[in-house]
């Protein structure tokens, strides 16, 4: 979710706990599944409020519902469904704005725009480099925003844009540090590129001999690297996703990412700002490729995967199981609602019984 949308609920009122610090919205809550009427699989998620959320997904395919997911519009850029594009990131301002991200090599690496609910779409950047492959998209504020590419020239290429999406423009790398042997991001949920207030950033990486995080105070002109905890050392092991309730402390989740293979230690925490990040007590017990943070909470987020979503209420030391079913991405709202996207369609949205 982009920090323009999350400002907003700083209104809200704080959600209650009980005394083993789960919110009183977590207490017996379970994903409803919201029919789409589709089978794209849906990596990319903007969750705007209770009732608006916007998906992308394979087939160049982008569905908005306003009503809670009770009927879904299908506001797929004709383009992108011509070509097939893998559209893996969306970022959301409000219902009617919206930045989406295909992914690929050269020019299959594109970003499009909305200003009308995705009745049109206009392509604002499509990538001229046949060596970049753009991964993942996030937004400060409804002006500020970067994408970044798996390293190009042995570092990460960073696409800025400072009119929401409207113009982009490659930053120098000169602020970038050396990428390592294999080293890239996954593009897997939307979430290896996350902001957090209106200058941080975090990028996170796997397929090297270490996965790593990286942060720019900056909005991405300089970076500083730091291991995590997150096996790696296989291109299908790392971190996978990110997720910061402020400017000084995140998740990072991950894994391996192939079916049937164990992803021990696949979470990770971090209490200043990213600099070093301390292992998981209690991890998830398998590969978590999405990760959110639960409004107004001090310690409850939610990781999802392809077999199941996990809840932590002490920031991430501890992680138990809360729901078996397959998704892929996860964003929470202002105003404490959840959603969650994945495989053959499947949406939902975390509701009490």
């Amino acid at each position: 979710m982009c920090a323009a949308v999350l400002s907003v609920g700083l209104l809200a009122a704080p959600a209650q706990a009980s005394p083993d610090g789960t919110p009183s919205e977590l207490r017996g809550a379970a994903w409803a599944l919201k029919d789409t009427g589709k089978d794209a699989r849906f990596r990319g998620l903007a969750a705007v409020s209770r009732s608006t959320a916007w998906v992308a997904g394979s087939k160049g395919t982008v569905l908005r519902t306003v009503d809670g997911g009770r009927s879904w519009r299908d506001v797929s850029p004709p383009g992108a469904v011509a070509e097939g594009l893998e559209l893996r990131d969306i970022e959301a301002f409000d219902a009617r704005r919206a930045v989406a991200l295909s992914i690929g090599e050269g020019e299959a690496s594109r970003v499009l725009r909305t200003e009308d609910g995705g009745a049109t779409w206009t392509e604002t950047f499509r990538n001229p480099d046949p060596r970049a492959f753009y991964d993942c998209l996030t937004f400060f504020d409804s002006r500020h925003g970067l994408a970044m590419s798996d390293p190009v020239d042995g570092k990460f290429r960073i696409l800025s844009t400072q009119d929401g999406g409207r113009t982009w423009r490659v930053l120098p790398a000169s602020g970038m540090p050396e990428a390592l042997p294999g080293e890239a991001g996954f593009a897997a949920s939307g979430q290896c590129l996350v902001a957090s207030g209106p200058r941080d950033v975090w990028l996170a990486t796997g397929g090297g001999a270490t996965a790593r995080v990286l942060h720019s105070a900056d909005r991405g002109l300089t970076w500083r690297v730091a291991d995590s905890t997150v096996p790696a050392g296989d291109p299908a092991r790392g971190v996978f996703a990110l997720a910061f309730r402020d400017r000084t402390t995140g998740l990072a989740v991950g894994g391996d990412y192939r079916t049937g293979q164990p992803s021990p230690q696949a979470a990770a925490v971090s209490a200043d700002a990213g600099r070093t990040w301390r292992q998981a007590v209690t991890p998830p017990p398998a590969y978590r490729s999405g990760a959110a943070w639960f409004p107004y909470t001090r310690g409850a987020a939610l990781a999802v995967g392809p077999t199941g979503t996990d809840v932590t209420t002490d920031g991430g030391r501890t992680w138990r199981p809360l729901d078996p079913g397959s998704f892929d991405t996860v964003d929470c709202t202002p105003d404490a609602a959840c959603w969650a996207a994945g495989e053959k369609g499947r949406v939902a949205r975390l509701e009490r019984r």
